[in-house]
């Protein structure tokens, strides 16, 4: 083999591992450093220098036989020479020398894994909900501050400034890098995965119509963590069987990723989807899940969680071989049960979407225009009520149905959808082609 073939062989091997290593070591390094040392700031950037350094080195020396304890190597020993750099070296030198004390350490909460922690710490309640997934993405999910900036459509200053203030809001408060007691790790877990969630729902539905519709890169990371969570917290544990049941919910969801865009950049509906598309891999892991959150639920007190009941009707809608032979009275049943669980107008709209399938439009159109005031800024709502006032031939109502969802939308492929399906109604002047709400 040529001398330079060679050369770009060995580069391309070194950066195939260091980018394995990034997405499999990241998080774990960066816990075992903030769980030493105490400091985020400390961990996330003497770990981002151990890379660093592997992109020197490897070339030169070789991939190490075990990457993952190279880098940890590496970063520790950045990090303590960074605090005998320091001014407040003496106090922190003394944590710094835990590194070679083997006695027992001190108590650090409910689960014993540095990865878990650093969740938890990074989703601390004391934090606001938009610095908690800032957070969560850089110090866990390692992506980069302008990665972060681009999923949520802020300047990277902003973004970096937010991620700046939540670290510095958790060293003024002294947020503890540990977990929270077994009595408080239900109420504590639940606001983990509802980050996670928030985190998903950005990469499932991009806002803003400038972002790409849908973000493979946020929905696989929230995947990736909620599976960090779920196989960290306690077997048999209802806060397990919640993780179970949003893992579920995500991978079901995803599974119909490449069925939900067209060619053109459109949006396409739940029931004109190639099903063909789906990756029946993750459906049928989700289904798995789906079964073991169920029966882990019956386990107990029989009651399931949202993400549980979620999970459980986008199993309804991936166990049907064609629309047309969905369940929809079952998905009525569960959004009722989801109505006693978790409340919301937006709750009741997908619970009338799917009475508009099992009974009748009028029936659905009914419970939607109930919803006005409480939804009257939401483009779901619009959306759904100009497709059922178009089955029940009010085309004019309709169309300024669509007008106000265009109007609010904030995907390009969802308003390319709903561009095409007022012009449809406009072209014809009656409601001839089928218009179904599931949603996609």
């Amino acid at each position: 083999m040529p001398r330079a073939r060679q050369v770009a062989t060995v580069i391309a091997d070194v950066a195939a591992a260091i980018a394995r290593t990034h997405r499999e070591e990241w998080a774990r390094v960066v816990a075992g450093l903030a769980r030493r040392f105490g400091d985020l700031d400390i961990a996330e950037e003497t770990a981002a220098d151990a890379f660093a350094t592997a992109v020197e080195r490897w070339p030169v020396d070789g991939i190490p036989p075990n990457p993952g304890a190279w880098i940890t190597t590496t970063a520790h020993r950045k990090a303590i020479d960074r605090l005998r750099r320091e001014a407040r070296r003496d106090e922190l030198h003394r944590e710094a020398l835990m590194l070679a004390d083997d006695s027992p350490g001190q108590d650090v909460g409910a689960v014993d894994d540095d990865r878990l922690r650093l969740v938890f710490t990074c989703c601390h309640p004391a934090l606001a909900m938009e610095a908690r997934v800032a957070l969560t993405l850089r110090i866990v999910g390692g992506l980069t501050v302008a990665e972060i900036a681009h999923a949520f459509l802020v300047p990277q200053t902003t973004m970096g400034q937010r991620i700046s203030r939540a670290k510095a809001k958790m060293k003024a408060a002294r947020i503890p890098f540990r977990l929270p007691d077994h009595d408080d790790l239900a109420e504590r877990a639940d606001g983990v995965l509802a980050v996670m969630y928030l985190i998903f729902n950005e990469g499932y539905l991009a806002s803003g119509e400038d972002s790409d519709p849908l973000r493979p890169d946020l929905t696989g990371e929230a995947i990736r963590l909620t599976r960090l969570v779920r196989d960290l917290l306690p077997a048999g544990s209802a806060e397990r069987a919640h993780a179970t049941g949003l893992l579920a919910l995500m991978l079901l969801t995803e599974a119909r990723a490449g069925a939900r865009v067209s060619p053109d950049g459109e949006l396409v509906r739940l029931d004109e989807q190639d099903r063909r598309a789906w990756d029946r891999a993750l459906i049928e892991e989700g289904l798995a899940l789906v079964k073991e959150s169920r029966d882990a639920a019956a386990r107990g007190d029989g009651r399931l969680d949202r993400y549980q009941i979620l999970s459980a009707i986008n199993a309804v809608h991936a166990s049907a071989q064609r629309a047309r032979d969905t369940d929809w009275s079952r998905i009525v049943e569960l959004y009722a049960e989801l109505e006693q669980v978790d409340p919301s107008p937006i709750v009741t709209l997908n619970k009338a979407i799917a009475v508009s399938e099992s009974d009748s439009p009028e029936a659905g159109l009914a419970m939607i225009e109930r919803l006005g005031d409480a939804l009257a800024g939401h483009h779901a709502f619009h959306t759904t009520r100009a497709e059922l006032l178009r089955r029940v031939g009010r085309s004019a109502d309709a169309r300024t149905a669509y007008d106000r969802a265009i109007d609010l939308a904030g995907n390009t492929a969802e308003i390319a959808h709903l561009v095409r399906r007022r012009g449809q109604l406009a072209a014809s002047g009656s409601d001839d082609l089928p218009a179904r709400g599931a949603p996609s």
